[in-house]
């Protein structure tokens, strides 16, 4: 059967016996069907069981096997090693987050920042007796923000994130955007000051790296300029009394 090489950067930065990163190669049996996520549960099960790294559901819709992979953030579970070309695999963890191990890092910042933006629908009127509906051209409106998966690579990779650690980051404010243009929400005024600042989307400087990094072809960028302008028209409302 032929062979595949994973080449894979190593660290416990939490021990004193292996402190630094390293490059370990594994040789992994490949079938045509074989993918990233496949091949590091082989190399765990047969060669090195101390190996570490997050996966969930393997449908590429929970964002947990994020990784840097031949030099491209993606989906350990989605990335087919044939498509990769060439006879190594070269994985490692995604770039300038902080690591617990191996191919994990620590999301708590990025969870916490997407926490704090409030994601989920907020309803100031009395619950209605009945759902509460959307036309078709309503709901079109959530088809690019609704299927970020909180994969973190847009974060990872925005130089604004690097340089600012209170930066809320792209896929919290793509979030922010997400319920604004929903219909069915009427948090605004209640989420306005969380993400109408410094920290929030004045911080974005349109750099896009967060276009390219996100493996479900999203575009935080766009959301971000929406939000942007719906800022400048809150301040014509608060200056004008109009729109």
């Amino acid at each position: 059967m032929p062979t595949m090489t994973f080449r894979i950067r190593r660290q416990d930065p939490h021990s004193k016996r292996d402190p630094e990163p390293r490059w370990d190669e594994f040789t992994v049996p490949y079938e045509s069907s074989l993918t990233v996520l496949e091949g590091l549960f082989y190399i765990q099960e047969k060669l090195d069981g101390s190996l570490s790294f997050r996966y969930c559901c393997r449908a590429s819709v929970c964002g947990s096997c994020a990784m840097y992979i031949n030099g491209a953030y993606r989906l350990a579970c989605q990335t087919n090693v044939k498509h990769l070309g060439g006879d190594v695999v070269t994985v490692a963890p995604m770039p300038r987050l902080p690591l617990v191990k191996d191919l994990v890092c620590d999301m708590d910042d990025f969870f916490a920042k997407y926490e704090y933006i409030k994601p989920w629908l907020i309803r100031n009127s009395p619950d209605p007796e009945q759902e509460i509906r959307q036309s078709p051209k309503e709901r079109k409106k959530l088809d690019m923000p609704i299927d970020c998966i909180l994969c973190g690579c847009c974060y990872s990779s925005c130089p604004s994130v690097w340089g600012e650690e209170n930066y809320l980051g792209p896929a919290a404010l793509l979030k922010v955007h997400r319920f604004e243009v929903d219909s069915r929400d009427e948090g605004w005024k209640e989420r306005l000051p969380r993400w109408k600042n410094e920290r929030g989307v004045y911080r974005c400087h349109t750099i896009m790296n967060c276009v390219e990094a996100c493996p479900k072809e999203l575009n935080p960028t766009e959301g971000i300029q929406w939000l942007k302008l719906e800022a400048v028209h809150a301040v014509r409302r608060r200056l004008f009394g109009r729109s």
